[in-house]
């Protein structure tokens, strides 16, 4: 009997869900107007769509909005947050009263939502990220929790001409992810003007369907169509259902109702006040209804304090690229804990992942050339602590989700992203699948560890350490084989640089990372022979930076610092050093750094033609030891 119920409830609780829907429109209108600002019309075409999930549909525990067990909801057009606030207010989880100081800076009811709120599983407002998100929480509940809860992602027409939709829409169809729903909610109207498809659902539905999706139209101000609807969605199996809400933005507001010129502004007071009277003559009861009762089946797991089972087995001596000793790190650290996954961008045979896709199939999630949904996918399995995240391609193409990347810092998430092929040793293939600007990018991202290590022992360490530090983490990796110069047993630490070389009369300090490390050391034995000694330091973490280290250092060797990276001079280590001794007077700090579009060549003519080889290392301290 209740799976019928659940498809055609009876009259009194479709009045009531009428009714809560009303109350949501009321509170959204209420809530801009006391901000000042919002967007009240994008969120009253959504108010029967909220008011049928939240208490018709969804499983949830109000008392517990992170519960493991719970559904999942994704507002992916965020600027309908407070018809969010007001459904969680409906729930009892938030006070009516704090709806009114919506956008105030004392109150974690945003303009659009973020895990501030508990019940925010991931930041959304930076259009087109919500269903690649919700996409990682379902691949999470069908594959690794093997639980029955499922999610459910509200998307504006208008960010549905975002390709990141596109490659989530393709993502979910390929996965088979039928625990997932994602709700359309198409009111015809954009910011500036009307959406592409306009009121014509049929388009929306055809696309869909053609990425493999099940697809159903509704009325979205329907409360019975829409139970139907999200009843028949829980029915298919093997694939994820698409729900086409025919819409009005500003549903239920005289004369604004699909009007234009009316999007993220706030209903004047005194039409407010007429519009409240309209909206509750309209309703029969005041009683509000309890969630559903969820099935409590989650894995207890846990993903703190994790630790290899072994110390790296690598001599000192042996040559293997950092990006290869990344890929067999990984590997280890997924046998070490369950809950470790990889994403890939279509590059796991040149970044040595098959060895995880071995041996746990499930915990290898193949993204195919869709670097923006796959970081967003990372944020929605990585969501609730539910999994150990890290995300690889090359690191050139990590700046196309940069975006992404920008909303997982305000998301608090914990995901890790590694890159490979860094810099113009990565050769022949030339420039396009070089980076040299993402030190300058990830270090713009508040609370973000950036590791650069520059042997394989200490890649294996990064591996370990990046898995256990909260925040984002970045792993800068390289192509050319390069030695090992740390013991296994070598202890290393975030924001802790190593002092690779010294003497007591060393004259210069030199700070490389990476292959510039590699030449550092070439050059140390240049200029030995010359009778010179340099000091040579591998910073580990650019961010962050080993300030102490890298001015105690560049006191000892007469307060001259060289740096060389392969990497653009701006934003790269070399800045960072400057940034590091900033408040020191006297320090001088020379770059070498990578200037200019680099051409295809081998690595080592490439090091030489850029200036940052051994031998442009040697001349460069000659000429600060002369001046």
């Amino acid at each position: 009997a209740a799976m019928a119920d659940d498809a055609t409830p009876d009259e009194a609780t479709v009045q009531v869900l009428r009714d809560v829907a009303n109350r949501l429109r009321i509170h959204s209108i209420r809530a801009t107007c006391a901000s000042g600002s919002g967007h009240p019309t994008s969120c009253c075409s959504a108010a029967e769509i909220m008011s049928v999930l939240f208490f018709h549909t969804m499983r949830y525990k109000q008392t517990d909005p992170e519960h493991p067990d719970n559904d999942r909801f994704v507002l992916s057009k965020g600027r309908a947050a407070p018809v969010l606030y007001a459904a969680w207010a409906e729930a009892g989880t938030i006070r009516e009263s704090d709806l009114l100081s919506l956008r105030k800076i004392d109150c974690d009811l945003e303009g659009h939502p973020t895990p501030r709120l508990s019940f925010v599983d991931v930041a959304t407002g930076s259009l087109g990220h919500g269903l690649g998100a919700a996409c990682g929480m379902a691949y999470t509940g069908k594959y690794l929790d093997k639980a029955s809860y499922r999610v459910f992602c509200l998307v504006g027409d208008g960010e549905s001409s975002e390709g990141s939709v596109w490659e989530a829409l393709s993502f979910a169809s390929h996965y088979n992810l039928d625990n997932l729903v994602a709700i359309f909610d198409v009111n015809r109207s954009g910011q500036s003007g009307v959406t592409p498809p306009e009121n014509c659902t049929d388009v929306h539905e055809k696309r869909c369907e053609a990425f493999g999706w099940n697809t159903y139209l509704a009325d979205g101000h329907d409360v019975e169509a829409l139970c139907q609807a999200f009843w028949q969605a829980a029915q298919v199996k093997n694939k994820p259902t698409a729900i086409i809400a025919k819409t009005f933005k500003g549903q239920g507001l005289p004369d604004v109702e699909n009007a234009e010129n009316w999007h993220g502004r706030p209903v004047p007071k005194d039409r407010a006040d007429e519009i409240i009277k309209l909206s509750e003559s309209q309703m029969q009861t005041d009683r509000s209804l309890l969630p559903k009762s969820l099935v409590e089946e989650s894995p207890q797991i846990s993903i703190m304090r994790i630790k290899m089972t072994s110390p790296p087995a690598y001599g000192v001596g042996n040559k293997i690229a950092t990006q290869k000793a990344f890929g067999l790190a990984l590997a280890k650290l997924g046998r070490a804990n369950g809950r470790v996954i990889v994403l890939d961008g279509d590059t796991k045979n040149s970044t040595f992942y098959e060895l995880l896709k071995k041996e746990h199939p499930e915990r290898f999630i193949e993204c195919f050339i869709a670097e923006q949904n796959m970081v967003s996918v990372a944020l929605g399995c990585a969501a609730r602590g539910r999994t150990v995240a890290f995300v690889n391609t090359f690191a050139a193409f990590l700046t196309r989700a940069f975006d992404q990347i920008r909303m997982g810092a305000i998301s608090q998430t914990n995901i890790n992203l590694a890159g490979s092929h860094c810099g113009v040793s990565t050769g022949e293939d030339g420039p396009s699948q070089m980076a040299l600007e993402d030190l300058a990018m990830f270090r713009s991202v508040p609370s973000c560890t950036i590791f650069y290590p520059s042997d394989a022992v200490s890649t294996e360490h990064a591996v370990c350490l990046a898995a256990n530090t909260k925040g984002m983490c970045y792993i800068r990796t390289s192509q050319p084989e390069t030695a090992v110069i740390y013991a296994p047993q070598e202890n290393f630490e975030i924001g802790q640089a190593k002092v690779v070389r010294h003497s007591d009369n060393d004259k210069v300090t030199v700070i490389g990372a990476g292959v510039t490390l590699h030449e550092a050391l070439a050059a140390a034995d240049v200029l030995s022979e010359e009778g010179i000694s340099i000091r040579i330091i591998d910073p580990f973490t650019v961010k962050p930076l080993d300030a102490a280290t890298v001015i105690s250092n560049a006191k000892a060797t007469g307060n001259q610092v060289l740096t060389v990276e392969d990497h653009y001079r701006e934003g790269g280590l070399g800045e960072a050093a400057c940034a590091a001794v900033s408040g020191e007077p006297g320090i001088l700090v020379h770059q070498l750094a990578v200037a200019g579009v680099p051409g295809s060549g081998k690595p080592r003519e490439l090091l030489d033609m850029f200036g940052i080889s051994a031998k442009h290392i040697v001349a460069a301290v000659k000429h600060m030891l002369m001046n």
